[in-house]
């Protein structure tokens, strides 16, 4: 299944207030997803707030607050933050690091291949912070300062050591994506 949103525009279908008890899950799902968000959470979504929910083709509903992009979620996957929420927090996610020479095909939307995170000047994360397949990770790119793709691995870190081939992201949002450039009215 291959879900990046290459397209320059997104056209989101409907639009739609969540419960606040669905609110209220949602927000204890981030939480249990990403542990260090929980000093933030009252920052990203507050609690009397109210959080918009959109349908995205691919079966991707994306949760907005005031006509601003927070997570998306394709289907049953795990919810993913958007870029923006990376870049506000990016100390509250796990992750990964590619070379120079990735840099313009994950930007292009192309699949995250290993190669690209086991030669010099990628990086994987240390012994003790190992992910693994299933887990969503944020990828930096070599000599930039803001996080690049976000997206859910298909490969454990360990994996990725071993094989140093395969892909590692195939679903993922990235810089100038779709996602990205998306405008909710």
């Amino acid at each position: 299944m291959n879900c990046t949103y290459q397209t320059a525009r997104i056209s989101a279908g409907a639009k739609s207030k969540v419960k606040s008890s669905v609110q209220r899950a949602i927000r204890t799902k981030i939480v249990e997803t990403y542990p260090l968000l929980a000093p933030h959470i009252d920052e990203i979504i507050p609690k009397k707030s109210q959080l918009d929910l959109l349908k995205l083709p691919d079966r991707v509903t994306l949760y907005a607050l005031d006509n601003q992009p927070l997570f998306w979620q394709h289907m049953d996957d795990p919810i993913i933050p958007h870029l923006r929420v990376v870049h506000a927090f990016p100390k509250c996610f796990s992750s990964l690091g590619i070379d120079r020479g990735a840099i313009r095909f994950v930007l292009s939307g192309a699949t995250l291949m290993a190669p690209g995170l086991t030669s010099t000047g990628g990086r994987l994360p240390d012994e003790d912070a190992q992910l693994k397949e299933g887990d969503v990770a944020v990828v930096e790119a070599e000599g930039k300062e803001e996080a690049c793709l976000v997206g859910q691995l298909r490969m454990g870190t360990e994996e990725v050591k071993e094989k140093k081939k395969g892909v590692v992201i195939d679903m993922g949002h990235y810089l100038g994506d779709g996602l990205w450039n998306m405008t909710i009215d």
